[in-house]
């Protein structure tokens, strides 16, 4: 990891804040590579934001990050989960199955960790629907190939709390304000310390890469529109340290939040563009358009993340329809844009 943007990754327990660690788990075969859980010291044990993914190397990984600042596993009374991701919730589950440890979750989290716990449950279902409504075949038939057929519904239970609207979290040292930031996911929340200056952010701002919308089992109407909501309600409380799930801690929220607006604004005026020039379904568009900060072709990306291009891009094209920049109609099951 001599790479100085990869250094987050780094293991052990980082100290951010007085009180607080950055304990950075690995992740599986994933781009991100790595996920920050930060515990917080809440008397005579830790409050923890985020579980990670269930695997050994993370709970090995968790535990001699805990053993650095004096406790263990059966230290942990709860866990404050951002979203039902499986890098974010699952070894939360883990963990409280054996020591009892809480776990609260956003209530907008139901619909999909519901769908999870289905032992029927097919992976990337919803995905694949909505991938065929692009007009993505070719993306769809690569998603269907490469998912496999085993699925653990087991992985997967409802939290001890849903937390629900904008919900006060007493800590021994500290209060905290969960705060739901829809987008994402339907129930992502961010953990506001107000009197520490400190946002524990999830996958709602992160500091290198611009975060998937709505990549979950039960998206809403219009993920993108619910997230640039979110990314303005946080950007009007006080500016913080970022605390992000992925990165490094970086000393301003408005800052990045600025930029991830700005993101957004110039891919919808590009989608826009790629409209007029003859794309007509979210497939067309998004190969039209570059990925990345590297400019690749959709051709070049490998089918998860022509999968989550090809989505991103449908976002963005059905909140030009809500501006009433572009139309849409359904033709034999694939969603057809026009100029308005």
């Amino acid at each position: 990891m001599g790479d100085a943007r990869h250094e987050w990754m780094r293991p052990g327990a980082h100290e951010v804040a007085p009180g607080v660690h950055r304990i950075p788990l690995p992740l599986p075969n994933d781009g991100l590579r790595a996920v920050n859980v930060y515990a917080i010291s809440d008397g005579d044990g830790l409050t923890l934001v985020d579980g990670g993914w269930a695997l050994d190397e993370a709970r090995e990984q968790l535990t001699a990050g805990l053993r650095k600042i004096g406790a263990g596993l059966g230290d942990i009374k709860r866990f404050l989960v951002t979203h039902a991701h499986r890098d974010h919730y699952t070894q939360a589950v883990a963990v409280r199955r054996e020591y009892g440890s809480r776990v609260l979750l956003g209530e907008g989290e139901q619909h999909t960790i519901r769908k999870l716990m289905d032992p029927g449950h097919t992976p990337l279902d919803k995905q694949v629907e909505l991938l065929t409504a692009c007009g993505a075949k070719p993306v769809r038939d690569a998603v269907i190939a490469a998912r496999g057929t085993k699925y653990r519904s087991t992985d997967w239970e409802e939290p001890d709390e849903w937390i629900t609207e904008s919900t006060d979290v007493d800590l021994a040292d500290r209060p905290l304000r969960a705060l739901p930031t829809p987008g994402h996911t339907r129930g992502h929340v961010v953990f506001v310390d107000g009197s520490s200056g400190l946002l524990f952010a999830g996958d709602h701002v992160l500091p290198h890469i611009t975060p998937s919308i709505g990549f979950e089992q039960a998206p809403s109407e219009s993920p993108l529109r619910d997230y640039m909501a979110s990314l303005r309600l946080v950007r009007a409380l006080p500016d913080m340290r970022l605390l992000p799930a992925h990165g490094p801690v970086t000393d301003s929220v408005h800052q990045r939040i600025d930029e991830l607006l700005d993101h957004h604004d110039r891919r919808l005026a590009t989608t826009a563009d790629v409209v007029a020039r003859g794309a007509t379904t979210a497939y067309e568009a998004a190969r039209a358009l570059t990925w990345t900060r590297r400019e690749h072709a959709l051709d070049d990306l490998d089918p998860f993340n022509q999968m989550l291009a090809v989505l991103e891009t449908s976002a963005h094209l059905d909140v030009l329809v809500l501006q009433a920049k572009l139309r849409t109609e359904t033709i034999d099951g694939v969603k057809h844009y026009t100029a308005a």
